[in-house]
């Protein structure tokens, strides 16, 4: 009987041994990561203000979620791409690219209504060139981390749908997705609006490295999600 509680205890002391370890080299490895997450999270913040300001995003959301919203918001993108691309094609700059959209911006709005109307709806758009969030997303082999960066935004009907994006200076919503590649004309127009830091921060050639950088830039983003949250609550 006593060896029987004697064994018994010894289990349990064995059982608390191995929470109590899994425990610490939990806490340990989230510790590591948490650091690792402040460390890049610091590196982006560092240079985020300054690359976000050479870079117009391309936002375009659905009405709804049906296959119908989501199929007409595409055609309403490639209207808008299709007559863009030629007129930004040559811009050197975002305030020369920002002036162009402006003045195109009645034609646009004429584009997305009559591409609305021809597919057999009468949804309202709204254009607007302004800030917006953006997820992490990779673009062949640049990977844009998340965060505000000023986008032209066009919303079709309630706007509830999924939403598509892309980067319209330097061009990226016209670069070869298939095979994973920016064409050199694209890479150096990055090279030139964009800091050799900045430049190297958000752009990988190799495709393994590519995928790695854009994990690391998603586990970036929910250790800032969860950043954010406690600030909030410390205003509250």
């Amino acid at each position: 009987m006593k060896n029987n509680i004697k064994n018994k205890l010894n289990i349990n002391k064995n059982i608390k041994f191995r929470i109590t370890l899994c425990t610490i080299l939990l806490v340990g490895i989230l510790g590591i990561m948490a650091t690792y997450a402040y460390a890049q999270i610091s590196k982006i913040d560092r240079f985020s203000d300054d690359y976000k300001d050479n870079l117009i995003r391309f936002h375009v959301l659905a009405n709804s979620d049906s296959d119908e919203d989501q199929n007409l918001k595409l055609k309403v993108r490639d209207e808008v791409i299709s007559y863009l691309q030629p007129k930004l094609k040559d811009s050197k700059s975002i305030q020369e690219s920002e002036k162009i959209i402006l003045n195109e911006e009645d034609k646009l709005m004429d584009i997305c209504k009559e591409t609305i109307k021809e597919n057999g709806y009468d949804y309202d758009v709204s254009i607007n060139l302004g800030y917006s969030k953006f997820p992490t997303k990779q673009y062949s082999s640049v990977v844009l981390p998340a965060g505000e960066y000023k986008a032209l935004k066009i919303v079709i009907g309630k706007g509830q749908g999924r939403n598509w994006w892309c980067v319209m200076f330097p061009p990226l919503c016209f670069v070869d997705e298939q095979n994973n590649v920016i064409d050199k004309e694209t890479d150096e127009k990055l090279k030139s609006v964009l800091t050799k830091d900045e430049y190297e921060l958000i752009v990988e050639k190799d495709n393994k490295k590519v995928n790695d950088l854009q994990i690391k830039f998603k586990i970036v983003e929910v250790f800032q999600k969860i950043l954010d949250l406690k600030q909030d609550d410390c205003q509250i």
